[in-house]
């Protein structure tokens, strides 16, 4: 052990000595030397990697050092959420309400399996696929959509509040009562809503044959079209009412889906389908474009009775469409 110490020793005095040796390589060389040699190799580790011709230490293949932009990425994503919060916090206390919204789970990956609903069904649907009627969507996450029908009202608070407070929602729009002013759902749709199917003039369509229900529903299919750029795939039948040829018809005309309700909010009510009055995950929930001319109040306070239920029972509100 002496002799290889004192071995270590010499060269190290050769070294030191050698007027040709860098100071990096000296320091190199020391840190070779036993019982302090990894007091040494601490020291001067990054000489040794970067000069005096020693190899330079790489990761091992498949790895990567941490590295600082996916912290800031990160932090900064969490900046945008509390911002975002804060914001919705704000527009909660500025529209009335003491509780702000809960956020929607993201959409599914798999959209689920949409079937009409028991005792909903007419003769020959399966045989014929026709669209299914249907009250909810199947999913065990607690949320809830809200569908507004017809057109009536045309409320610009109802435009800015359910924009500040992020709340998505489904028009089904009958033309009779939205040709007056068809700027006004355009703004609406540049928002994100989507305008869906409620007929050209909201009959009671088992009243009518075939071929008039065709063009009740294909005729709106038109109307959207010209004014919004697409073709609706989501038809609800007014009043809820409908038979075998309004689906056939439906059908015919493009439409896949022809959801109903399982709940109604009023500016100074609810009514349910359900024995047990109360809300369940997946509900589809129907509403109205009304004002102070047919309600008690204004749309934006009917939202504001919406908005505190759900939230006080722990439900968010998700956009029907993310699930058909």
């Amino acid at each position: 052990m002496r002799v290889v110490v004192q071995a270590e020793k010499n060269a190290f005095v050769r070294t030191v000595r050698s007027p040709r040796t860098s100071r990096v390589s000296r320091a190199c060389r020391v840190s070779r030397i036993g019982g302090v040699a990894a007091l040494a190799v601490a020291a001067v580790a990054s000489g040794c990697a970067q000069g005096g011709g020693a190899a330079q230490v790489r990761p091992a293949p498949g790895q990567q050092g941490l590295q600082a932009p996916p912290a800031r990425a990160l932090d900064a994503y969490a900046g945008r959420l509390r911002a975002e919060y804060a914001a919705r916090a704000a527009a909660a206390r500025r529209w009335g309400l003491a509780r702000v919204p809960l956020t929607p789970p993201a959409p599914p990956a798999r959209k689920p399996r949409i079937t009409a609903r028991a005792g909903f069904e007419v003769d020959g649907r399966r045989e014929r696929n026709l669209p299914p009627v249907f009250t909810t969507i199947p999913t065990r996450k607690r949320i809830v959509f809200l569908t507004i029908d017809d057109g009536a009202e045309k409320d610009p608070a109802f435009l800015r509040m359910m924009s500040e407070l992020k709340i998505p929602y489904t028009a089904f729009l009958s033309d009779y009562l939205i040709s007056d002013d068809y700027g006004y759902f355009k703004k609406m749709q540049r928002s994100g809503v989507v305008l869906n199917n409620h007929t050209l003039h909201h009959p009671y369509l088992p009243g009518l044959s075939y071929e008039e229900q065709k063009r009740e529903i294909c005729g709106m299919q038109d109307v959207i079209e010209r004014h919004y750029g697409r073709r609706p795939t989501v038809f609800r039948p007014p009043y809820g009412d409908y038979d075998r040829d309004t689906l056939a018809a439906a059908k015919a005309c493009g439409i896949k889906y022809a959801p109903i309700w399982d709940e109604e909010v009023f500016v100074d009510h609810w009514e349910y389908r359900e024995w047990d009055q109360d809300l369940h995950p997946g509900d589809i929930v129907l509403t109205h474009f009304r004002g102070r001319s047919d309600w008690r109040g204004t749309m934006p306070d009917m939202i504001r009775r919406f908005l505190r239920k759900v939230t006080d029972k722990g439900y968010a509100v998700a956009r029907l469409e993310d699930y058909l």
